[in-house]
């Protein structure tokens, strides 16, 4: 850094949370310098990979699509979901109160200005426990960015090249922070480790050869590097007993950068961690036949219609069913002492309601390509991700039969738990509910009630059918492992993003935003989560941050 250039503010990570506090630090005309331990190719951070999805309150796009929706049923769902229940909730709840009012009032806007544009489906996602005042969303608010994670990213990161050419901002990568500089209480700068440059390629895990040190000081350091998700040794650590044992296999939803080291830095600091066993973990997690990152996984982001069992074939009870209670579900396959489970669906169902989560596995949307989009509804095969990995994915298995199926899960496995006869009356159960346009089963009630609602019906959720109907073949089956995401606990602010003590003081100068935040004040969300809400809460704890330096 040149000596002419002192920032004003130092922001740790140029992911989405960073580049949000960034951009409104420099359009106020105030300095900014951007630290990463990554390489420039990895900019945009985590949100690059995602699929994209927004939370938002009463949006045009629900309106079009016949969706009633209010800031007082999405706070109804939210206090439902989060299940907040500690002292140190309380800045968790301010937050979570605070980014309701702006998904409702001003995220539509704020994006929109930026030119981040939505498809015209909203999708439904954490459908919920069955109980109003419960867990999930009474409707559908999962809104994709036209662009998918790099749509949302984009528009960020051009404002932060904008910048860096105006003389407000510039960008180290490659620089490592090992260390918060305070005099008396106050954050006045950083130091840490220089490392050298490496050439991967995006997500790839890039080496730790250390080449000098470096020191910077500024009056505001704003702490917006990430979770742990990728630290297993810390997620196993953290892990909560309600959730079971930890599982011993799990594989990676996010990037080896993602892990958690500046969170234990602001701690030595003096900031108040807050609920660190509060976890974002997947239950439908499968290996990448083409891996870019350490033990690569993708989640299956799927429809309410596959079957599913656990490693003994048993199929799950309501509401453990697929897109309806992540936590919940993971909690009960932790209690049958194994950390995976099984889908069984048909081909008709994996055309119409499996998409892969990240950027990276939807061309159509990441690229804006309508006719490949047009594809992924009308077409007669899944999206051309989903058929790669059907076809060269370890965790999938294709047959003509259940028995050969069954056969071929159990090789998988190598434990030989599952029982064909069993299996098989289970499905056929489940099918003879089909017999009348009534049904005792749950599911299937579901799934009549959701194509209700037209997204749903065009895009998501196959008609009803039976399972080992040949006519809906062939049959497919999917291993499903633990997926390890995000850290909803984290380092309690205020609504200021300043990063306060445990008893509650402001550790002057010292600022945290996005997942190392709990994607605000510790941990927003409380124990769960209702999706679309990451990448808003990464924006929205950036923009409070942000703007609350820019006016000082």
């Amino acid at each position: 850094m040149e000596e002419k250039f002192q920032p004003d503010v130092i922001i740790v990570g140029t992911g989405l949370a960073g580049l949000t506090a960034a951009m409104e630090i420099t359009d106020a005309g105030k300095k900014v310098l951007l630290l990463d331990q990554e390489t420039e190719q990895n900019i945009g951070g985590q949100a690059f990979w995602s699929f994209g999805g927004l939370f938002l309150i009463n949006s045009p796009q629900q309106r079009k699509m016949g969706i009633k929706d209010s800031y007082e049923l999405a706070l109804q769902d939210w206090k439902g979901t989060a299940g907040f229940d500690r002292p140190e909730d309380y800045w968790p709840r301010k937050w979570a109160e605070a980014y309701l009012k702006f998904a409702a009032y001003e995220k539509y806007a704020y994006v929109s200005k930026l030119g981040i544009r939505f498809m015209f489906m909203v999708g439904w996602a954490e459908r919920g426990d069955g109980s109003a005042t419960g867990h999930g969303n009474s409707v559908p608010r999962f809104h994709v960015s036209w662009g998918a994670g790099t749509g949302v990213v984009k528009p960020f990161v051009d404002k932060a090249y904008q910048a860096q050419e105006k003389g407000l901002l510039q960008m180290k990568f490659r620089y490592r922070v090992t260390e918060l500089i305070m005099e008396n209480g106050k954050t006045k700068g950083l130091r840490g480790d220089i490392l050298e440059n490496d050439d991967k390629e995006r997500g790839a895990a890039t080496n730790r050869n250390i080449i000098s040190q470096f020191e910077y000081h500024a009056s505001h350091v704003i702490i917006a590097s990430g979770g742990i998700g990728a630290n297993h040794e810390l997620v196993r650590k953290n892990w909560p007993e309600r959730l079971g044992k930890a599982p011993e296999n799990m594989v990676c939803g996010v990037p080896a950068y993602v892990d958690g080291k500046m969170i234990g830095i602001a701690e030595n600091s003096g900031a108040h961690i807050i609920n660190p066993d509060r976890m974002w973990h997947y239950t439908e997690g499968i290996e990448n036949w083409s891996p870019i990152w350490p033990k690569h996984g993708i989640r299956i982001l799927p429809g309410p219609s596959s079957l599913w069992f656990d490693a003994k074939g048993n199929r799950f009870p309501a509401p453990f069913l697929p897109g309806f209670d992540t936590l919940g579900t993971l909690k009960h396959i932790q209690e049958t002492g194994f950390s995976y489970s099984w889908f069984i669906l048909t081909q008709k169902i994996i055309k119409k309601e499996f998409a892969l989560s990240g950027s990276e596995q939807n061309p159509d949307i990441t690229n804006k390509d309508y006719v490949l989009f047009l594809r992924r509804i009308f077409g007669k095969k899944a999206p051309g991700p989903v058929e790669a990995f059907k076809e060269h994915g370890k965790d999938f298995i294709v047959s003509d039969d259940l028995k050969t199926l069954v056969k071929k899960m159990n090789l998988l496995s190598g434990t030989h738990l599952l029982d064909y006869e069993k299996i098989k009356a289970q499905i056929e159960a489940r099918d003879r509910e089909l017999d009348n346009k009534y049904s005792k089963d749950t599911q299937v009630n579901y799934i009549r009630n959701t194509r209700n609602y037209l997204g749903d019906k065009l895009g998501r959720v196959a008609a009803p059918h039976k399972i080992l109907d040949p006519k809906n073949g062939p049959l497919i089956a999917v291993r499903l492992n633990i997926l390890t995401r995000k850290t909803l606990g984290g380092i309690k602010t205020n609504l200021n993003g300043q990063v306060l003590r445990d008893d509650d003081t402001v550790i002057e100068g010292l600022y945290a935003a996005g997942e190392a935040a709990g994607f605000g004040g510790g941990g927003m969300h409380g124990y769960r989560a209702l999706e679309g809400t990451f990448l808003g809460g990464c924006i929205f704890s950036g923009m409070k941050a942000g703007k609350y330096i820019a006016g000082l």
